[in-house]
């Protein structure tokens, strides 16, 4: 039997996976416990996991409604807090493990782990090219390296690299030799996705359950680009938007939150942020795609053009009009080959059994 470490921290599609795999891990017999911020006591020790708040990292809101200024500023600090570090060798000298499974963004934590001798994995839950194009190219980068947290050195210093993607949605040429695609993981006790079986038009309406600048205006521009169209619509705000703020049509119906296993299967298009996980979820039940992408610092952008590129959406920018956004969720509603493209995307995925590969390979380095 194996102990592991699970470092993450609390933003959306960055933790399912985490959990899925530690869940796995649990399952095969390993002593599995979680560091993350506070907040996410619930939902770790939801999934029978035992949980470890930070202690010195700054805190950290993913839903606080801040300006641009200060949600970049708020998160260039999360990815390069040295004070992770200092929680995970806390954490490491009070009850030793013998590998520490770290989020690849928590650049602090990944630099404590190796520091101490432990096998360390990288947790990459979206495209490598986001890490290498985004993360180490960007303004997180830079910071990093004046901390002595270059990202890439780090990542690349990683027993293994577990990129919780397809491959065949890779949009690097090229992935360093530490690195393995395992597929999506999808959350702990979620139903394994099926092709949707929607008769009638029905959408989904999703940005994201976390705070982005800009949020209730492009949900406001939705609303009323499907308010004449002959389509039900059900519209999540997730906890950025009060679902009260918005002025909905007869044919939406809006909520905070519907769990996405429960409503993929009924509806025929997403409309989305293109945040990694939504978007693998979408996908995994054949369903077409409009992409909004809601921030330029985030991975939204190459998710966005990755799934573009593959057929199975539109990509079309937060600042469009009604107009526009309706021509784009009816050219996504019609038959066409977009479908045909879901489709094999979905196929791939369902096929793909990312949280028992990961957990394989992380065995086989422990």
């Amino acid at each position: 039997m194996t102990s592991y470490l699970f470092v993450t921290w609390d933003g959306g599609g960055n933790v399912p996976p985490a959990l899925g795999i530690a869940a796995e891990l649990r399952r095969r017999g390993h002593t599995v416990r979680v560091l993350g911020h506070p907040q996410q006591r619930d939902a770790v020790t939801a999934v029978g996991l035992p949980f470890e708040p930070y202690r010195q990292t700054r805190p950290w809101s993913a839903t606080a409604p801040v300006g641009n200024a200060r949600w970049a500023w708020n998160y260039l600090r999360l990815c390069t807090d040295r004070a992770a570090g200092t929680d995970v060798t806390a954490s490491l000298r009070r009850e030793p493990a013998d590998v520490a499974v770290v989020d690849c963004m928590m650049l602090g934590a990944i630099r404590a782990a190796q520091d101490l001798g432990v096998r360390q994995v990288t947790l990459t839950h979206t495209l490598y090219a986001f890490l290498r194009n985004g993360l180490d190219r960007g303004a997180v980068g830079l910071a990093g390296r004046v901390k002595g947290l270059a990202p890439s050195r780090l990542w690349d210093r990683s027993d293994l690299n577990l990129i919780v993607t397809l491959r065949e949605l890779e949009l690097a040429e090229s992935v360093p030799a530490n690195a393995a695609f395992t597929g999506p993981v999808w959350p702990p006790g979620a139903p394994t996705p099926v092709p949707h079986d929607a008769d009638e038009p029905h959408i989904l309406i999703s940005l994201s359950s976390i705070y982005y600048v800009g949020q209730s205006k492009v949900l406001t521009a939705l609303l009323q680009a499907v308010a004449d169209l002959p389509v039900r619509v059900t519209l999540t705000t997730g906890h950025g938007v009060d679902p009260r703020q918005l002025p909905a049509p007869a044919n939406v119906e809006v909520h905070r939150f519907v769990p996405h296993s429960q409503i993929l299967p009924r509806v025929r298009m997403v409309v989305g942020h293109a945040g990694h996980a939504t978007t693998m979820q979408a996908l995994a039940h054949d369903l077409p795609m409009v992409l909004i992408p809601m921030s330029s610092l985030a991975d939204q952008p190459l998710v966005a053009k990755a799934v573009a590129r593959a057929g199975a959406a539109t990509v079309v920018k937060r600042s469009s009009s009604p107009t526009v956004l309706r021509a784009a969720i009816e050219r996504m509603l019609a038959d066409g080959p977009h479908r045909t493209a879901a489709a094999t995307i979905g196929s791939q995925l369902r096929a793909a059994d990312g949280a028992s590969t990961a957990a394989k390979l992380i065995e086989q380095i422990s």
